[in-house]
């Protein structure tokens, strides 16, 4: 490679005196200049190359860019010699953007970076406001670009936005029909449930006035119990034809039917209890009606869990979960990991579930009550083996469903007035049930009535 002229030098000295960067080099203009030195490098022997850039002689242009980057651009900077040989070398290889840039006039065509990156080699008459300029440029297309792509990302977000909306309203139709039809339901069932009520009402004001009539007319007694002998046997042939009514929805439960039948068979065996009491009324046993008995006034309801709560008991007394499972048709509905990990949390999980339902199981046979025991299974790897203890209920949630959830849908599924009573310490499941109307109780109330088995 050929020298510089002895005169050249100098010169260049004085115009890196004379024209200077007041700030850092554009990042872009950077990397072009590193890519030139990388590129030039080679052409370069070992001697003409500056001491801390010697050790990079043999490695290609693109690992000098990686490896020696830093050390190329502080060599160039501050060794004027090895500019201008790196100059020569960019002159030999772009002699038309080398001779223009020198000259003072840059192609309008020439990428402002390649022009500046050759004006900081080269350094000719003007070159800080080449590299200047380049730096401009490149921010201005940088906010260019930043500005499409925000201006594609902000029509992104508003397709996004438009598409939610629609979804949003037609959910929102969706359940908006669904709410009329439930309240349309509700309603029809309301009207049958005081149809009902009235029928009811009806059959005992006439029971009573029956018997009323009995007791005051003795002479015409024969007459009045063959007449309501009679009506006796009518009412238990229509009494058998409801069980056998009520017998066909069971087994139609059984081939399964869906929940609304279930839940209109368990209020019907519900009416069926007070029926037989109704039954029992009909056999005309002897009369014990009293003169009070006769006076028209509100007779007392029947007893609710609202209504166990409030007695004088405390949330944490055995006798508490005994006066709710004594209730007509009580569902007890255990949250079993939390009890278990309430009252013996050391034990493994497969012998936690063991205790929890053998103690159930006893309590069941105690109280005749419905029990049902759930477990979290959204996690479980494979389905549990498991044989259920007798007059106990044990489900496992399904994958991707919580415990809580379940417990909450059995809540819900229990049609409106029956009994049911749900163990758990944890706040949110005892909230969620008792707005479907069931009677929340704490874990350790279970366990100190279990611990008396």
């Amino acid at each position: 490679m050929e020298q510089p002229a002895s005169g050249a030098e100098p010169a260049d000295g004085a115009g890196d005196a004379v024209e200077a960067l007041d700030r850092p080099l554009p990042e872009g203009v950077r990397r072009r200049v590193v890519a030139l030195v990388a590129d030039a490098f080679g052409g370069l022997t070992v001697t003409e190359l500056p001491a801390q850039l010697r050790q990079y002689a043999r490695f290609t242009p693109t690992r000098r860019a990686k490896f020696a980057g830093n050390a190329m651009a502080a060599a160039l900077e501050s060794d004027t010699l090895f500019r201008q040989r790196i100059g020569e070398r960019l002159r030999e290889s772009q002699p038309e953007l080398t001779a223009a840039v020198e000259a003072g006039a840059p192609p309008a065509a020439a990428d402002p970076v390649d022009v500046a990156a050759a004006a900081y080699v080269l350094r000719p008459a003007g070159w800080v406001k080449l590299v200047a300029a380049a730096g401009e440029e490149v921010q201005r297309a940088d906010a260019e670009r930043a500005d499409e792509e925000s201006r594609r990302e902000l029509e992104r977000l508003r397709e996004e936005l438009a598409q939610a909306r629609t979804q949003t309203k037609s959910e929102t139709e969706r359940l908006r029909g669904e709410l009329d039809a439930a309240r349309k339901e509700a309603d029809a069932l309301q009207r049958k449930l005081r149809s009902a009520l009235n029928e009811v009402k009806r059959g005992e004001a006439a029971v009573r006035r029956g018997k009323a009539e009995t007791e005051t007319v003795r002479t015409e007694a024969a007459a009045r119990i063959s007449t309501a002998e009679s009506e006796t046997r009518r009412l238990r042939a229509r009494l058998g034809e409801a069980e056998a009514s009520v017998e066909a929805s069971r087994r139609a439960a059984r081939e399964g039917r869906s929940v609304e039948d279930m839940r209109l068979r368990l209020l019907l065996d519900t009416v069926l209890d007070a029926a037989r009491g109704l039954r029992r009324e009909l056999a005309l046993p002897p009369s014990s009606i009293r003169p009070a008995d006769s006076v028209d006034a509100v007779e007392p309801g029947a007893m609710s869990p609202k209504d166990i709560a409030a007695r004088a008991l405390s949330d944490t007394d055995p006798a508490l979960l005994d006066q709710l499972l004594a209730l007509p048709q009580a569902h007890l509905i255990v949250d079993g990991y939390n009890v278990t990990k309430t009252g013996y949390p050391q034990l493994p999980l497969e012998k936690q579930r063991l205790r929890l339902l053998g103690g159930l199981a006893v309590l069941a046979a105690q109280s005749g009550a419905e029990m049902t025991c759930v477990f979290d299974g959204a996690e479980l790897a494979a389905p549990v083996l498991l044989a259920p203890p007798r007059g106990v209920r044990v489900l496992f949630s399904k994958p991707g469903v919580t415990a809580d959830e379940l417990i909450r849908q059995l809540a819900r599924a229990e049609p409106p007035g029956r009994p049911v009573v749900v163990v758990s310490t944890d706040r949110e499941v005892a909230d969620g049930v008792a707005k479907a109307g069931a009677r929340p109780v704490a874990s350790v109330l279970l366990l100190k009535r279990l611990s008396r088995v």
